[in-house]
């Protein structure tokens, strides 16, 4: 089964300039806890110990983050502050972490096909940490998609409805409703405009994909961008097998953006934040 989540995290947050120029955007904190730490939480609540994180130049804070600093440890010990380190620490002492360096920035696909030596041949889920999901009522996202891929075996992305006016910022599926929010892709097209897109179902920060998939991404010229899209390796592989979308249950947070930034920090602060949680 799944063990391992692959975190890109190499890009330079260009979105949120200038506050990224020196830190990487998966450490932009929601409240007092980084995106990173809430990405990682995500895959380990779903089940997930084996963390592989795609890192770039400038990124060495991911890695600091998910290790144990000694001095600060000393200096808080037997202090109130002590408890807000115990979530970190729990994660480095149940999860295994490795990274690896997109060395040039040509697109998720390339970033995911990085990846590939700490994943090796087995099915693997991935999470883009900006994409903040949380899901107060139940399961988190992830681990809803992992229920799905215990029963279909194939790639799955989620998606959510979003306006028409906003297709041109996301992979976009059309495809054939099979079950209650389950659709078998057909059609997957990234960044189109509002008039060409083929629905309004947008590819959010949250896939399982097979392993085939690394073949099938290292097949694939550069697209939109000068990119190498995972929308087009996933429709290669949606037309020689199977490829569902699911509209997720929960909220999804685009922490790329100062809006979805401080909506997201609004909602954990009184949700999670003023509630112990």
């Amino acid at each position: 089964m799944i063990r391992k989540c692959l975190f890109p995290a190499a890009g330079y947050g260009t979105r949120f300039l200038p506050a990224t120029k020196a830190m990487p955007k998966e450490m932009l904190p929601i409240v007092n806890k980084p995106l990173i730490q809430y990405a990682v939480e995500e895959a380990r609540d779903a089940g997930l110990q084996h963390m592989a994180i795609v890192t770039g130049r400038g990124k060495r804070a991911l890695e600091d983050h998910f290790d144990i600093s000694y001095e600060l440890e000393h200096q808080i010990r037997g202090t109130e502050k002590e408890k807000f380190l115990a979530g970190t620490r729990e994660l480095i002492e149940t999860c295994t972490f490795a990274y690896t360096r997109q060395v040039e920035m040509k697109g998720l696909g390339h970033a995911i096909l990085s990846g590939r030596p700490l994943i090796g041949d087995e099915p693997f889920a991935v999470v883009l940490a900006d994409d903040l999901c949380l899901n107060l009522q139940g399961d988190g996202v992830l681990a809803q998609m992992i229920k799905l891929y215990k029963k279909f075996r194939c790639s799955i992305v989620a998606i959510q409805e979003v306006p028409r006016d906003q297709t041109h910022k996301y992979g976009v599926i059309a495809g054939e409703l099979i079950s209650e929010g389950i659709y078998r892709v057909n059609s997957m097209v990234e960044k189109p405009a509002p008039e060409d897109a083929p629905s309004n179902l947008a590819i959010i920060g949250r896939y399982i994909l097979t392993p085939d998939i690394f073949d099938l991404i290292a097949d694939t010229q550069p697209g939109k961008g000068g990119e190498i899209q995972i929308t087009d390796a996933l429709m290669k592989q949606a037309q020689n097998g199977c490829v569902l979308a699911y509209k997720f249950e929960g909220l999804r947070f685009d922490c790329g953006g100062a809006e979805g930034y401080i909506d997201a920090t609004n909602f954990c602060y009184e949700q999670l934040y003023l509630k112990g949680l």
